[in-house]
Formats: structure tokens, sequence, C-alpha cells
């Protein structure tokens, strides 16, 4: 069974233009694997993918296509997944209107923001891709 999932227009940006500049051919989508960790309640590891693996269900909402393994289905179930952006660092960090706050004194000194998950700067590209040179 699919979760559901809402995806700001922030996040569908972010997964879209990561899926576009993978150089994937249309289809293609985010394989989200959500597991359980860490202050904010939530780890994630992400990678654009032509289809979905064995196991995994698409899920299509917000204009975004997710590939999600069963684990991750249980976690997500009425999360919102939104695009988060500081000074300091960005990503993609997941709501859960059922979970308290953290109460540890750490949390604001030393952890990132709730559920916001690390990407190299490098693997997102600005604009559109360059178009290929012809020789004459």
């Amino acid at each position: 069974m699919l979760p559901k999932v809402t995806i700001t227009p922030a996040a569908a940006k972010f997964i879209n233009r990561i899926v576009r500049f993978s150089g994937l051919p249309a289809g293609a989508g985010l394989r989200l694997a959500v597991t359980p960790g860490g202050c904010s309640g939530y780890s994630s590891e992400f990678s654009a993918e032509a289809a979905p693996q064995t196991g995994e269900q698409m899920l299509e909402t917000g204009g975004v296509r997710l590939f999600l393994g069963a684990e991750s289905r249980l976690m997500l179930e009425g999360i919102t997944i939104d695009f988060t952006e500081t000074a300091t660092q960005s990503g993609l960090s997941f709501i859960n209107p059922n979970q308290a706050a953290c109460g540890c004194s750490s949390a604001e000194t030393a952890a990132p923001p709730s559920g916001v998950t690390k990407i190299e700067i490098s693997a997102i590209g600005r604009g559109r891709p360059a178009a290929p040179i012809l020789a004459s």
C-alpha cells in the first residue's frame, strides 16, 4: 500500500532538478530510502534512478516520482516532504505532524535542522544543461 505523502512545491522543484540533471531517460524518479534515526526521527538516502527496483513501488505525487521500498512506505505515512535551505545547509526535510518536537538540549546547537539530508552541491546543476557543440 502506498503512503499518503505531501510534497511541497519547493521539494518537488528540488527533486525534479536532481532527476532532470541525472541524465536519465523520461520516466526516471527518485529512490528514497527512509529509516528511523537521529533526533529528528528520520534518516534518508536518495538517488536518481531510471526505474523502481524489485520490491519497490512508485508513488507519483506533486509532479514527482518516488521509488519506495517497504520500510520507507511505512515510515512516510502522513509525512510532508519539504525543501529546507539555511545559510549553512540545504536538503529535504520530513515533517511529521504527529511527532513531538525533540526535547534534547543538544539539538539546537549540534544537530542539523529536523530531517535535513545533506547532499553534495556538485550533484545539483544550475540552469539548463549545456547544448551539444556540433562540428561543422
